[in-house]
């Protein structure tokens, strides 16, 4: 097991890897470490995560309402593995309205597609018929990859200019937006 120092990491930088895998970020940070104590550092984070109950985690506002609202069918396509997805969306009141959970397990993460294909296999749809909604730049890029239509989120902790860059089909600010008009 690697031996893990405590490294002053500005906030900015954090937020600057939302969106992204793990491994990214201890690439970044350790860049003196092997693979093998990377992965190490990934599987104590996720055993740190899973141990706090998720209790920072939170959905952000009008999403369980706006989600139970919407027509049409759902599935995830994240970077977090898919048992803790699931765990996550449960403990919200999410997976009831999810026909499909998909996280990033043992394959390429985001910005490659793959998870948004494995979504798109499950539900036996055409990337053209889908929309992906994000709150980060490697969303719109894997979603731009994936040929489906790409939604950027003004709220969170996603990089806009980074959205930007990918031209995303539509841009909200609050996810009732989705929702028809009445």
């Amino acid at each position: 097991m690697a031996p893990t120092r405590h490294k002053d990491v500005p906030f900015e930088l954090l937020r600057s890897y939302i969106g992204r895998h793990l491994i990214d970020l201890f690439t970044d940070l350790f860049p003196e470490y092997s693979s093998a104590q990377r992965e190490d550092l990934i599987v104590q984070y996720r055993t740190v995560y899973a141990a706090r109950g998720h209790s920072l985690t939170g959905p952000y506002p009008n999403v369980v309402e706006t989600v139970a609202a919407l027509g049409g069918r759902k599935s995830t396509a994240t970077t977090k593995g898919t048992p803790t997805t699931r765990i996550v969306l449960e403990m919200f009141g999410l997976l009831p309205y999810f026909e499909h959970v998909q996280g990033t397990d043992g394959f390429p993460s985001k910005p490659a597609p793959d998870v948004i294909h494995r979504s798109l296999a499950a539900l036996r749809v055409e990337p053209g018929d889908c929309l992906l909604i994000g709150d980060a730049g490697p969303d719109m890029e894997a979603g731009r990859r994936a040929g489906v239509k790409t939604c950027a989120v003004r709220y969170g902790y996603g990089n806009h200019a980074e959205m930007e860059r990918w031209a995303p089909d539509y841009w909200i600010g609050d996810i009732r937006e989705l929702l028809p008009a009445a």
